[in-house]
Order: C-alpha cells, then structure tokens, then sequence
C-alpha cells in the first residue's frame, strides 16, 4: 500500500506529465522552493526515504558535483512546472 509520500510524488508526476501534454511539449521544467528560500530545478524526485522524507536530484550544471537531497515534505514552500528554458535543453524525469 502506497504512503502519503508516494502519493504526493505519484500526483506531482501526473501534474507534470499532465502540463508537458496539455501544451505539447516535450518535457517540462520543475522548480521546487524550499522554506529557507533555496529554489531547485529538478532532475529527478522519489518518495524514499519516507518518514515524512522524501528525495530529489536537482539538475547539474556543467562542473557541479552530483548530489541528492533529502528534505522534510514540511520544507517544500512550493513546486513550479513551466515550459523548458531554451537555454537549459532538460526536464525533469519521473522515478518510480
């Protein structure tokens, strides 16, 4: 049986994928904001590791180092899902 954190990452998928078909496109930029005013462009999300955590993988610019976060679900002040930025070529990918 799913958590509430699977759910809430399941839904934000089908938000995403739901945005990038409504307007044709390909894929779909998503920003999430933290509390602290930190602003994430995401690669990659997933429920785990649960507890009232979940996990992302912000996008790397050329030169970053790879990193995932873990953050608290009560951190997320709010989610953004545009149109791609021509200038970044990437998008955010579901995980299941």
């Amino acid at each position: 049986m799913a958590g509430p954190l699977d759910e809430f990452v399941a839904r934000v998928t089908r938000m995403v994928a739901a945005f990038t078909e409504e307007n044709s496109l390909v894929q779909a930029e998503v920003c999430l904001e933290l509390v602290d005013g930190s602003r994430h462009m995401l690669a990659t999300t997933t429920a785990e590791p649960g507890f009232g955590f979940f996990c992302f993988t912000p996008h790397r610019e050329d030169g970053d180092l790879p990193k995932r976060v873990i953050v608290p679900i009560g951190a997320v002040r709010s989610i953004e899902i545009s149109a791609p930025d021509p200038e970044r070529p990437f998008g955010f990918t579901a995980t299941d």
